[in-house]
């Protein structure tokens, strides 16, 4: 029997030492200190052991060309799958250079980047807490500590006597901080048109230079931004061919107008180092807002890069980046800051047009899961969760203001502290709050008398009529037209007669009366009947702004933490009261049958009273009984309290929904409506029906297509005609108007100009 042999049959085909298969393609072959990977025989990359970043585009470049798996490559270069998905993430987002970074972040080096670490070292020169810059930049607060200690931060030392760094700032210089919450932004007083000097971002002011030159590929500008060395791209233009929705370039004249962008940079900080900064943020949502996208989810039915060329972008940002700005908007706190100075231009532009503000109420129903406090929801005729806003109207029926009431306070509650509020904007003006019945109350009206205001408003209540010869006509000219009532002028006294208030009251056609209650006695009866009845333009814009803006969508389903201590009424208390006044019914109605027993009683068959309570015995012991009954109700229920805190009631947290990103996204939407509120005056001359279809002219054409041609110093927007001759003459005109306001694009140098091709 023949032994076996150890030798092998086949030793030239053993693998050399040193080699790892990969797969029946790939082998890894180590010699020394150097390493080949070979795919088919030939080889793929060569490398020193050392080499940690050659390594790791080896093991990306076999799973990427698809010679290898990921299980393969892990297994083969002893590492787990994790690490090679690690890898191939580093690679897509920096390259050859990202490969090259070690474990875990470098010793020694700083985790904030170079720009966010000069933002510290601004905002704590600026006297800011730890906790403030932490929350503005969106980090823990012993971050910014060790950021400090690794500056060698110290607290100056400020010599007595001297006012803060920026109070003694040379004339000319801008403030460092930005406009907290309870003061007031400076803006010009003057009435002069803002068309004449339209823009905050004119060639005067600095403006940034892109460092890309193709405006459809900004890598340059979004590398810049990940560096943290930009904080806003710069708008570049391309010239373009019927550009879908570019018409609503329209706009910017109006929306600069506002001094929407402006303000903004008064109030908020910037963004941080962002591609997507401050300006284009607030810039896009004005522009979803007159595109007519009612919510950031709408986004998702347009392209990117569509919507980027009419901003000046590669691409417009898209759901979740806008979303995310909105978010550090809000965290800021600072929109009633930014409402405050948005008004304030408003009036300064405008100071003609609030002689008469408007003040009413919206409640905007909730239909979530969280327990929220109801309103009165007028339009619906029911009691639902909602949230009240009241908004301040100008006498054209433009917004100027905006604020959200607690727990959905009346009108009664809003109005004392909007007077303080007002003043602020309107100054020494006289001013006419005009306002329903939800605000009426004798007590306001002292309030809004001693503040320095007027009043307008319908009475409530009971009032005696008056005979119709004390009626006469009265005819006032408003806006083109002649209008006529039927008034009847005269003095009344409330309050015991300490408020004297002149009632002017109007006659119907079928005899009702309606009664106005005012303090002006300098205008005439016609003037102020006609200013009252034109409240409904604050109704009929509530219903656009709905219909349009989407004004009740919710920005936001976060909640905040709402007043425990804030009295409701007791519902045992109420049920309570609906007992008692169940058993005065029931006490009623056996009163009156037994009083109609005794009318309807015979003598002959009951002479006298003791004979008629034996007869009716029942009765009476039920009217006893329920009386007895009554009597134990009320003391029960006075014993209860009629108002509770709200805690009590509850077992759950009391919250409301967070209200400063809602605030912040009625104020864009205002502030665009106020822009086609412009646009529409100033189309109004040049077009016969522009009462009836003016609003759907402008939505038109913000709606087109349009031409872009770029030069050194001007983007021309040449839009296309529209449905017919006399409506495309109409928005030439307006592009003739507009073109002499000389408006610069925000963020760029360039000037627009406005044109409109001829209809074929």
């Amino acid at each position: 029997m023949a032994t076996a042999s150890t030798d092998d049959f086949f030793p030239d085909t053993r693998n050399p030492e040193g080699t790892i298969v990969i797969n029946e393609k790939c082998l890894l072959r180590t010699q020394s200190a150097h390493r080949v990977v070979v795919v088919c025989g030939l080889v793929l990359a060569h490398y020193d052991l050392a080499d940690t970043m050659s390594e790791a585009y080896a093991m990306v470049s076999l799973v990427e060309q698809g010679w290898a798996d990921q299980q393969e490559v892990a297994r083969a270069f002893h590492c787990s799958v994790r690490t090679v998905r690690r890898q191939q993430r580093r690679f897509e987002d920096g390259g050859m250079a990202a490969l090259g970074l070690g474990r875990g972040f470098p010793q020694g080096r700083s985790r904030q980047p170079p720009s966010r670490t000069q933002w510290i070292h601004r905002l704590k020169s600026q006297g800011h807490s730890n906790r403030e810059i932490a929350r503005r930049l969106g980090v823990n607060e012993r971050a910014i500590r060790k950021s400090l200690r690794r500056m060698g931060w110290k607290e100056p030392r400020q010599p007595p006597g001297l006012l803060p760094l920026e109070e003694v700032s040379p004339a000319g210089a801008k403030p460092a901080r930005s406009v907290a919450a309870g003061q007031s932004s400076p803006v010009s007083t003057s009435a002069e048109s803002a068309y004449l000097k339209p823009s905050a971002f004119s060639t005067a002011a600095p403006v940034a230079v892109s460092a890309d030159t193709d405006p459809s590929d900004r890598r340059a500008d979004r590398l810049l931004a990940r560096l943290g060395l930009l904080q806003d791209a710069p708008p570049v233009f391309g010239s373009g061919q019927n550009l879908p929705r570019a018409g609503v370039l329209l706009a910017v004249p109006a929306l600069v107008l506002t001094g929407v962008f402006a303000c903004a940079q008064k109030v908020y900080d910037p963004l941080g180092p962002a591609f997507y900064g401050l300006r284009t943020s607030l810039l896009t949502l004005l522009l979803m807002a007159l595109w007519r996208i009612k919510r950031p989810e709408g986004l998702k039915e347009h392209s990117p890069q569509t919507l980027g060329r009419v901003l000046g972008l590669d691409r417009a940002p898209e759901v979740k980046t806008l979303r995310r700005k909105l978010t550090q908007l809000a965290a800021a706190g600072q929109a009633a800051s930014f409402g405050r100075a948005l008004a304030q231009e408003r009036v300064a532009q405008r100071g003609d047009a609030v002689g008469f503000l408007y003040v009413d109420g919206h409640v905007r129903v909730y239909h979530g899961q969280h327990r929220l406090p109801k309103a009165h929801v007028a339009r619906m005729r029911l009691s639902m969760p909602a949230t009240s806003d009241y908004w301040v109207n100008d006498q054209a029926g433009d917004p100027l203001f905006v604020v959200t009431a607690e727990a959905n306070a009346g009108l009664v509650k809003i109005l004392p502290g909007l007077l303080q509020e007002v003043r602020r904007w309107v100054g020494p003006r006289r001013v006419t709050f005009v306002f329903d019945r939800g605000g009426y109350s004798p007590k306001v009206f002292q309030a809004i008398l001693a503040a320095g205001f007027d009043l307008l408003t319908y009475r409530k209540g009971r009032y005696p009529r008056i005979p119709q010869r004390c009626f006469r006509k009265h005819t006032t000219r408003q806006e083109g037209c002649r209008i006529t009532y039927v008034l009847a002028d005269q003095e009344v006294r409330l309050l015991h007669g300490k408020l004297r208030l002149r009632q002017i009251t109007r006659l119907m056609d079928n005899g009702h009366q309606t009664p106005i209650l005012t303090s002006r006695r300098d205008v005439g009866a016609a003037l102020l009947a006609y200013r009252m009845f034109a409240r409904w333009r604050q109704e009929n814009f509530f219903k656009y702004l709905r219909e349009e803006y989407a004004l009740d969508a919710l920005a936001d389903h976060a909640v905040a933490p709402d007043d425990p201590t804030r009295e409701v009424p007791n519902p045992a208390w109420a049920a309570a009261d609906t007992q008692l006044r169940q058993a005065q019914a029931e006490l009623d109605r056996y009163q009156a049958e037994y009083g109609l027993e005794a009318l309807v009683n015979s003598e002959r068959d009951r002479a006298t009273m003791r004979g008629f309570k034996i007869a009716h015995g029942k009765l009476g012991q039920k009217i006893w009984n329920t009386f007895q009954r009554l009597t134990a109700l009320q003391a029960k229920r006075d014993k209860i309290p009629r108002r509770v805190p709200v805690q009590s009631l509850h077992a759950e947290p009391v919250v409301k929904l967070a209200p400063e990103r809602k605030h912040l996204t009625n104020l864009l939407k205002m502030v665009a409506y106020q822009a086609e509120s412009d646009l529409f005056r100033a189309v109004s001359p040049h077009y016969r029906r522009a009462h009836d279809e003016g609003r759907t002219l402008v939505q038109s054409a913000l709606a087109s297509a349009a031409d872009l041609d770029v030069t050194p110093e001007e983007l021309r927007v040449t839009l296309a005609p529209l449905s017919s001759p006399h409506r495309t003459r109409a928005i030439a005109a307006l592009c003739q108007e507009l073109n002499q306001t000389n408006t610069v694009f925000p963020g760029t140098s360039l000037c627009l100009r406005y044109a409109i091709r001829a209809a074929s």
